[in-house]
């Protein structure tokens, strides 16, 4: 006797932005991570810092709100209410992208973690851009 599944489980949108937010989230945490263990890596953030005409208290701040707006778009992403949701995955996805790219280090493994990222915040955007009321 053979059994088949008829219909799948639709998975819930807001859930999957939340759990792919989490993944962007622990991906992020590991690049920088690993990033430690690398020697000279404090001293490429301190040229880093001032290619970008900031302190290197400045730079990190702006890595701690990177971060924490990533924490934030996992809750969000499961309380907002669908039209602000949307917007939010969306200017937030690409915002994300343009911060991981734009402090990018040359390290392959920091390539290997900013791509995966990418993809994730990739479809971050695209369920939120195709998104529709009706699922709620």
């Amino acid at each position: 006797m053979s059994t088949s599944i008829s219909h799948s489980k639709k998975i819930d949108t807001k859930a999957l932005l939340s759990t792919l937010w989490i993944v962007v989230m622990f991906n992020m945490l590991k690049a920088d991570i690993l990033s430690l263990n690398i020697p000279g890596a404090g001293e490429e953030v301190a040229k880093t810092a001032t290619s970008a005409g900031a302190s290197i208290p400045q730079l990190m701040l702006g890595g701690a709100i990177m971060g924490e707006l990533a924490i934030a778009m996992i809750i969000l992403s499961r309380v907002l209410q669908y039209g602000i949701n949307r917007w939010v995955n969306i200017v937030v996805g690409v915002i994300t992208i343009a911060y991981i790219w734009g402090g990018m280090a040359s390290y392959p493994h920091y390539i290997f973690i900013a791509t995966v990222e990418t993809l994730c915040l990739l479809l971050i955007i695209g369920v939120a851009w195709t998104w529709r009321k009706i699922e709620e």
